[in-house]
């Protein structure tokens, strides 16, 4: 028996039948090498960017120069965060794929 067009499309609508896997395409391995050298390249960034914000604040706080130790401090800070965001960008992912999964 034939079904209808419109309610082929309904059912595809709910449930399309598509996982992520991995190995489906080739050079998969070198995209993720790529990735993990441009985490690496911005991890080594945010070092530098934390040395000169820190050595920003302390200039800034010896000399009594208070916008430079604020801008030392906001530095600091963004350093701090982008290194957390980083670190934790395969677990955020991960997290959320995980949350996207269990949508129905």
């Amino acid at each position: 028996m034939s079904v209808p067009l419109a309610d082929r499309v309904i059912q595809l609508a709910y449930d399309p039948g598509i996982t992520p896997q991995g190995g489906g395409l080739p050079g998969l391995s070198v995209l993720k090498n790529v990735v993990n050298s441009i985490n690496m390249f911005g991890i080594i960034a945010v070092v530098g960017a934390l040395a000169v914000s820190l050595g920003v604040w302390a200039w800034g706080h010896h000399t009594g120069g208070h916008q430079a130790e604020a801008n030392g401090k906001k530095g600091a800070v963004v350093a701090a965060g982008a290194a957390l965001g980083l670190g934790a960008a395969n677990g955020i992912v991960a997290f959320f794929s995980g949350l996207g999964a269990q949508v129905q």
